[in-house]
């Protein structure tokens, strides 16, 4: 039974969409460790060394107020940024350099808050787009994959529509689907680290579940590990195990979901409730 039709059940036409190629690493072995790492920007750290060990089949939520660095997080994860200091390392391997100059670079998935879908390109192009370019799978191959990836996530007919002619909600889904798809050359034996930035921010209800559980069944089935960056409530508390609390630089906070729900912290209390009251403040622009 492939991957894809274990999490998806005979909803996968095509199997192997879900060929996650990253490297395998030992259950004991983090899949992400931060060293005292520090993220410098003008006077003031976003990150300022902060430690993190996140292993295979964990699910991390990241949460804080708007300017915290959230995203800072993600943009290091992805390799689109370096760290100022300290020591970041994926899949045991250091990040000394941006992924786009590694020869061999880690298995890491960005879902942006945007859907970043290319405008000139159908949604099956959208979603093929790195099976075209990087295999030799003939374009009926790609074509059932691209379908099966789509019907993952709930969409049916949409294949031959254009970005401008789906809802914000349709697109961001295209997008999820987009980073499900793999090489499949590269083999079944995976361990991806996803990274999800506002998943469901301007979805409605029933859009948000269908993320959040595709978010947890592919972490599950693929033995992989996900970051999440929400401030959906629901989100954070159904995609997630733990759950990270940025602020001022540091990780003020961390604990399960369930101690997420009751801590009394300061910074958690003033979170959930939206209170005005805290320890946090606006970020200065």
């Amino acid at each position: 039974m492939s991957k894809f039709t274990e999490l998806y059940g005979a909803c996968g036409k095509a199997a192997g969409c879900l060929c996650f190629s990253a490297q395998t690493v030992p259950q004991s072995q983090p899949v992400v460790e931060m060293r005292d790492l520090t993220m410098q920007w003008g006077p003031r750290p976003v990150l300022d060394r902060v430690n993190l060990t996140l292993h295979a089949g964990e699910r991390l939520a990241v949460v804080g107020p708007s300017g915290a660095g959230k995203s800072t997080v993600l943009r290091l994860l992805a390799g689109l940024q370096l760290p100022t200091g300290g020591e970041l390392r994926l899949f045991n391997q250091p990040q000394t350099y941006l992924r786009l100059d590694q020869t061999d670079p880690p298995d890491v998935r960005l879902v942006f808050q945007n859907p970043a879908l290319l405008a000139s390109l159908t949604v099956e192009e959208n979603v093929g787009f790195l099976l075209r370019e990087r295999t030799q799978l003939s374009r009926q191959e790609i074509r059932g994959r691209v379908h099966a990836c789509l019907e993952a996530v709930g969409l049916y007919d949409v294949a031959h529509l254009y970005a401008g002619e789906l809802s914000g909600g349709m697109q961001k889904r295209v997008s999820f689907a987009r980073a499900l798809i793999d090489d499949p050359q590269r083999g079944d034996q995976s361990m991806p680290l996803l990274l999800y930035d506002e998943p469901t921010a301007g979805l409605d209800p029933v859009a948000c579940t269908r993320i959040e559980d595709l978010i947890v069944k592919t972490t599950t089935v693929a033995q992989g590990c996900s970051v999440v960056v929400s401030h959906v409530r629901s989100t954070i508390e159904r995609s997630a195990e733990r759950v990270l609390m940025l602020y001022d630089g540091r990780f003020q906070w961390e604990g399960s979901v369930d101690a997420f729900r009751s801590t009394d912290n300061p910074y958690v209390v003033q979170f959930r409730t939206g209170s005005l009251r805290g320890p946090m403040q606006p970020a200065e622009h």
